[in-house]
């Protein structure tokens, strides 16, 4: 099969092996797989390794449509097949196409883990989102409108959910996915069968979708991450691994 790998000396499409599923872990044809900005930096200690920990695919055997957000101490899924534990799973929205689906997880999950797990962000309470444009943000903003907060842009809040570091504004509660600031809680997205269940249920309602600023093909996830570097982005860029 066809993988992107990471080398010491950058990223290059291999022709690999294709994997086969272990105990507690399903094998998938992945349709598309969305990547993360400054992802590259975090497998450094296990080279060479494949990016990406968000995908949109097919379980192979059963035909079921899936997405995840997958755990990020194992390969990553920019690969034509991905083994992936089974318990991280959802069935992928119906509204949504594969390359959509991908782009999901990660901004879905973090966005629903800093509001309502971290944030406990209730009915009629102000928040304001830093980067409320980006791929995390513009989930976010569409997260808390529906659980019937209000979205500001600044203060006063009653939750600061902060994306992009630096200054950030004063709020009754704070939670960053930037770095460790005193006085907010800082913390890491972890993979959720269950929100991921719950985000499929508004995306079918018609109540959440997510942006995809830019899709390429596998073959070109060279120009997919230099796409990420750049300012003006909207939503996520996603790799797109065949149709047929």
């Amino acid at each position: 099969m066809l993988a992107v790998r990471l080398h010491d000396d950058g990223l290059k499409v291999e022709e690999i092996e294709t994997p086969s599923a272990g105990s507690g872990e399903v094998l998938v044809r992945v349709r598309a797989a969305a990547i993360t900005r400054d992802e590259l930096g975090w497998p450094v200690d296990r080279l060479p390794a494949t990016p990406s920990y968000e995908l949109s695919g097919v379980v192979v055997g059963s035909g079921e449509e899936v997405y995840a957000l997958t755990p990020f101490d194992r390969e990553g899924v920019a690969a034509e097949y991905a083994v992936v534990p089974a318990d991280v799973l959802a069935p992928k929205p119906a509204r949504l196409s594969h390359v959509e689906a991908a782009a999901l997880p990660m901004g879905g999950l973090t966005a629903w883990q800093a509001l309502f797990a971290h944030g406990r962000l209730a009915r009629g309470e102000r928040v304001l989102i830093t980067g409320a444009s980006g791929g995390v943000g513009h989930v976010a903003v569409q997260l808390a409108r529906n659980a019937g907060a209000t979205v500001v842009e600044n203060g006063p809040a009653d939750l600061v959910f902060d994306t992009r570091g630096g200054e950030v504004p004063t709020g009754e509660r704070v939670v960053t996915i930037a770095e460790e600031t005193p006085g907010a809680i800082y913390f890491i997205v972890e993979p959720d069968h269950e929100q991921l269940l719950e985000l499929r249920t508004l995306v079918d309602a018609g109540e959440l979708r997510p942006e995809v600023d830019s899709v390429f093909p596998l073959t070109e996830a060279q120009a997919a991450f230099e796409r990420l570097a750049t300012r003006g982005k909207r939503g996520k860029v996603v790799l797109e691994i065949g149709t047929d």
